[in-house]
């Protein structure tokens, strides 16, 4: 790339902007600075001669004499490739852009061989473009599964929740048999002879390996909880009273979804600017090309494959943007409930005034938090790096070694994640900063009484299970439509992609029903911890939640007593003889 002192050429201009070309993921086209890009097409040598002296740019080499360029043999070599298209100032990164439409249906071949230096990413991205029509239908239909099951968990019932279970167990059974048969149906396919098409079949029959097991765990966990449905049924019962008051939390997952989207727009924005920027070098011929920085190179360059966790540069933003959801659905949670013990009090918006409050009084709390995410992140990613760094190196015991450290970090940042989310709630409560509020929540839930954890560990797996169901259906559809589609030769890895972000909209819409209740059950144990119920200190919880947590208190110790009896029992039974000797005996 060409460089100029001139402070005015502030606009880049590739010499062949319709015909650039890619080799070890670089532009091998020269790029000029110039002060203006041009608004016409140029035809001939006259034009570009012409368009220099009239903007003061030639649209060729530097050290290329624009006087002579229509007599100098080596002008269709140092000057741009005719016809120049007209072009455009890209505001953001100062680029000329071609306007020309024919230019850019040249790029896909562009594309097309950049990837095939990437043999993965080349076959991963084939097939996702190929069957993109097919995954962002299936994303809709994720959508609209999410949505139907919010309304289950907003108007839940007996009968729901019983229709809810048998579709879930319906759909494991289907998906794990469905995805054996189109193993058993490849596996006997004689034209099986492309390798893609063999690495298709192996990734399925470990896709097959993976969903049985998971069907078989979760219906076992649901025979064992499921004389425990009538107490999720009234716990949903008490949280749709507090988005009954607020329902505007309902649509708290879309304006979550166009945060996140302004967010990742800015992101994308930061990652192209830190694509263009590096440090000028002197080449062969002359020239000065712009060579990425280490940090830069390994991170996007020459390592797509964690392009991922560049996000960790971003974490601290990330989180604090995502942040303040829980933030605002802890006050108004606190609002409804637990606000005063006269309800006619109660602030006529609740999500907007805890907004207010929020914005008011808690944005160091959330930056604190955030900040500390950051932190336990950021050994993840130097792990990550060396790792990378020494992946050649083969050493199975260093592998390991990495390895269990990547899961040390990672669930200590689920872990901190969780105090998180209890730290803002008990924020909203006392109104004590960050560290306070996370040292006098880990006291309280310590204190919990194992019951109640034990059922807001059951509503976060009846949550779960909704999730589960949305996936179940999408995947079964996306099944369908790509053994319909038996053109598309690399399914499998769209197939885990579609699961993926099936599971992450279920995510975002039941989420709220998640953080209600691990809500609900901080307030509750904080009240028992504060309060006593006496005239002079009454409870501050809702008459219902205070109802049903007894209730299933005393369910528990039920069920605890009926298995000691159990096993006392038992205890003092006769021993069973073997059938062989009473036979032995008879005769």
């Amino acid at each position: 790339m060409g460089i100029s002192p001139l402070p005015s050429l502030r606009y880049v201009f590739f010499l062949n902007s319709c015909g650039m070309g890619i080799k070890n993921l670089k532009i091998n086209s020269v790029a000029l600075c110039v002060s203006s890009c041009p608004q016409e097409q140029l035809n001939s040598l006259e034009d570009i001669q012409h368009f220099a002296e009239n903007n003061g740019s030639c649209l060729c080499a530097y050290s290329f004499n624009v006087d002579t360029c229509t007599h100098n043999s080596k002008a269709a070599e140092l000057c741009a490739a005719l016809p120049v298209p007209p072009s455009t100032s890209f505001p953001l990164f100062n680029r000329c852009v071609p306007q020309n439409a024919e230019c850019y249906s040249q790029f896909s071949s562009v594309l097309i061989d950049m990837v095939n230096e990437m043999d993965i990413f080349h076959r991963v991205l084939g097939g996702l473009m190929a069957g993109r029509d097919t995954v962002i239908g299936l994303c809709i239909l994720a959508f609209v599964f999410s949505i139907v099951m919010m309304l289950i968990f907003r108007f839940i019932s007996v009968l729901l929740v019983r229709i809810f279970l048998t579709l879930l167990v319906f759909g494991l059974l289907f998906v794990s048999g469905i995805m054996w048969w189109l193993y058993y149906n490849y596996a006997n396919e004689p034209s099986i002879e492309l390798e893609t098409e063999k690495e298709n079949m192996k990734l399925l029959f470990g896709l097959s390996i993976v969903s049985t097991i998971i069907t078989v765990t979760l219906l076992f966990l649901m025979f064992i909880l499921r004389k425990r449905i009538h107490v999720a049924i009234q716990l949903f019962q008490v949280v749709n009273k507090i988005i009954g008051s607020a329902s505007s939390l309902l649509f708290q997952p879309f304006w979550t979804f166009i945060i996140l989207i302004l967010f990742w727009v800015y992101w994308v924005t930061v990652l192209l600017s830190l694509g263009t920027a590096g440090t000028a070098e002197v080449i062969s011929g002359g020239q000065v090309e712009y060579r990425i920085r280490f940090g830069i190179r390994y991170m996007w360059w020459y390592h797509l494959d964690i392009i991922s966790y560049i996000i960790a540069a971003f974490s601290w933003a990330m989180d604090h943007l995502l942040s303040p959801t829980s933030v605002t659905i802890s006050f108004t949670c606190l609002f409804v409930c637990f606000h005063s013990r006269n309800k006619s009090k109660l602030p006529r918006h609740p999500l907007l005034s805890s907004i207010s409050n929020l914005f008011c009084y808690h944005l160091g709390t959330i930056a604190k938090g955030s900040l500390l995410i950051t932190i336990v992140r950021l050994p993840r990613i130097i792990l990550l790096t060396i790792y990378n760094i020494l992946k050649e190196k083969e050493n199975a015991c260093a592998r390991c070694m990495f390895k269990c450290c990547f899961c040390c970090f990672w669930c200590l940042e689920r872990g901190l994640r969780y105090l998180n989310q209890n730290a803002y709630t008990a924020t909203a409560i006392n109104g004590t900063n960050f560290c306070t509020s996370a040292k006098d929540a880990f006291l309280i839930l310590s204190k919990n009484p194992a019951d109640t954890t034990a059922i807001n560990c059951f509503s976060d797996f009846i949550i779960f299970l909704g999730k589960v169901l949305v996936v179940c259906f999408t995947v079964f559809g996306g099944l369908m439509a790509f053994n319909y589609h038996r053109e598309l030769h690399v399914w499998v890895v769209p197939l885990l992609l579609l699961a993926f972000l099936a599971y992450l909209v279920a995510h975002s819409f039941l989420s709220v029903f998640q953080t209600i209740v691990d809500v609900l059950f901080l307030c509750f144990a904080v009240d028992i911890e504060t309060n006593d119920g006496s005239p002079e200190k009454p409870y501050f919880m809702d008459q219902e939640l205070m109802n049903f947590v007894y209730k299933s208190s005393k369910l528990e110790k039920e069920i605890k007593q009926r298995n000691k009896k159990t096993l006392h029992d038992n205890e003092h039974g006769t021993e069973l003889q073997p059938m062989v000797r009473n036979n032995i005996h008879s005769e």
